[in-house]
């Protein structure tokens, strides 16, 4: 009852005129950003960041939620029409969603798609609503030791899991700790691995790094994969009410449900992600099919649509959850969306519920707000999305480098942050060359300086006995969970596998020229 009063004074705040205008702009510009091919949530998160630094707390939250579940919407449509997905999770829209467009039903996977994502965002933030105070509660009563042990999760499930090798993710994630040592030592007031340089004694500001990798590296890397040449763009016909007949409601429905119920439990937890949820969703929805609607999967099945779109907005909201409760990012996006906290001076954590109750709060109804915003501009304003997806690619990304420029030094108003921006940009590029993900050096940025506070902390308390550290029954638990998302997570990994090699070997043999379309792409 008391989260229910509480949403209803964030709902009072968020429904403030001004507010709603933030949400809009929030979402709109999260949406047109989001539907460019190639560019993911994070990245458009990432690049989007700084038009929020001039706003007061709880406009720029508001601004950015309405960023971050706009990004999400965006990428159905690249993905459906262009057939190139901006992240991984958007493989299987991909596609389902593109074969249905190859066939004329490009609208009617576009509205399962958008319905589907407002559904399941809608019930994924009630679930937030309803999981993140009793967590936070909790959360309170943990000790550095435990701290130590969960951030020890973070570490090695986001290293070993955002990534084909575990190899790679481990060293993008010391990276990203190495560089979190950077800067003046909080204790003893030594500077560590400045070398000499004044811009690195306040250390490496965690948006130049997001920026960098995510906005300007992957920019280089998707520019340099690029052919000349038009992009090829199926058409919608048709008024956006006459998308969905009666038979795909029927078909349709039933995946939302289904895929919200994966993607939130999912995203609560360092397992994997959005990605395997969405993988889970299609194999459950295949698995559940029966008759000509098996047989469709692989060619057009408005299902494989339904529920892994539904999956992944339910993950985002789900990822959510540890990041207000704990202070975790357990993705990509939400290691970004903690750096804007950061910005602001704000921890999200176990006390973030009792020292910014307003700001929480009417975040989270803004949610709700965002999330109807979204289906509203989605289905009448497809149109123009599509054209925005025909700008040409090389202005395109030439306006995403020079955007993170102005961006980068907008920070701290010196050049020396758009040097360190181009720098760790082509560090990205490098990384995204040789395959190495990028997230994980985030989040080590990000969470290695909590780390080695709480660590000290621990140590000082037991006086330097490190036996202190797994004495704690949580911190035991946390251990041995530890041990059963790894074994988890390799079930998930490998069910994965076989599931895109089943779902490859049928789309190279009913879309023959998909590969060739994506390379045009």
């Amino acid at each position: 009852m008391d989260n229910l009063l509480l949403l209803l004074e964030g709902f009072a705040g968020a429904m403030q005129p001004l507010y709603l205008l933030y949400a809009l702009l929030g979402v709109f510009i999260g949406t047109a950003v989001g539907v460019l091919p190639g560019i993911g949530p994070a990245m458009t998160v990432a690049l989007l960041l700084p038009l929020t630094y001039t706003l007061d707390p709880t406009p720029a939250f508001i601004m950015f939620a309405g960023i971050y579940y706009g990004g999400m919407y965006g990428g159905s449509t690249t993905s459906i029409l262009l057939n190139t997905p901006g992240e991984s999770a958007s493989i299987v829209t991909a596609l389902e969603g593109h074969t249905m467009a190859r066939m004329g039903r490009g609208a009617a996977a576009l509205a399962t798609a958008a319905i589907g994502s407002f559904i399941a965002g809608t019930l994924a933030t009630a679930g937030l609503t309803f999981v993140a105070p009793v967590a936070a509660r909790f959360a309170v009563q943990l000790s550095p030791a435990d701290y130590v042990a969960l951030m020890v999760l973070a570490f090695l499930t986001v290293g070993a899991l955002l990534g084909s090798s575990v190899t790679r993710g481990m060293v993008s994630l010391s990276l990203g700790l190495f560089l979190g040592l950077v800067g003046v030592d909080a204790i003893s007031a030594q500077q560590r691995f400045t070398l000499g340089i004044p811009a690195l004694t306040d250390g490496i500001d965690v948006v130049l790094v997001a920026v960098g990798l995510f906005a300007v590296g992957e920019a280089l890397y998707v520019a340099s994969r690029l052919r000349r040449g038009p992009v090829e763009v199926i058409p919608v016909t048709g008024g956006w009410r006459t998308w969905m007949t009666r038979d795909d409601w029927r078909r349709s429905w039933r995946p939302w449900l289904r895929g919200t119920g994966i993607g939130f439990p999912i995203g609560t937890i360092p397992a994997g992600g959005a990605d395997v949820a969405t993988f889970l969703s299609y194999a459950a929805e295949r698995r559940l099919a029966k008759g000509e609607r098996k047989k469709a999967f692989g060619k057009g099945a408005i299902e494989g649509v339904a529920g892994p779109e539904a999956a992944n907005n339910a993950a985002a909201a789900g990822v959510l959850v540890p990041l207000l409760t704990l202070g975790l990012p357990t993705t990509a996006t939400a290691a970004i969306i903690l750096a804007a906290f950061q910005r602001y001076q704000i921890q999200p954590g176990p006390l973030l519920f009792e020292n910014q109750p307003v700001l929480v709060w009417t975040l989270i109804a803004s949610l709700y707000i965002g999330n109807l915003m979204l289906l509203v501009l989605n289905l009448p304003l497809v149109g123009m999305w599509v054209k925005i997806l025909q700008i040409p690619r090389h202005y395109l990304y030439a306006g995403i480098i020079t955007f993170a420029a102005l961006g980068a030094f907008a920070v701290n108003f010196t050049p020396a942050d758009v040097v360190i921006l181009l720098l760790i940009g082509l560090l990205g590029f490098f990384m995204r060359r040789y395959g190495y993900p990028v997230a994980p050096m985030v989040i080590g940025l990000i969470l290695g300086p909590m780390f080695e506070a709480q660590l000290r902390r621990a140590l000082s308390i037991s006086q330097g006995d490190p036996v202190a550290l797994v004495q704690s029954p949580f911190a035991l638990v946390v251990y041995v969970a530890l041990v059963a998302i790894f074994l988890l997570s390799a079930l998930l990994k490998r069910r994965q596998r076989r599931l895109e090699e089943v779902v490859g070997e049928e789309a190279a043999q009913t879309v023959p020229t998909a590969t060739e379309e994506r390379e045009n792409a």
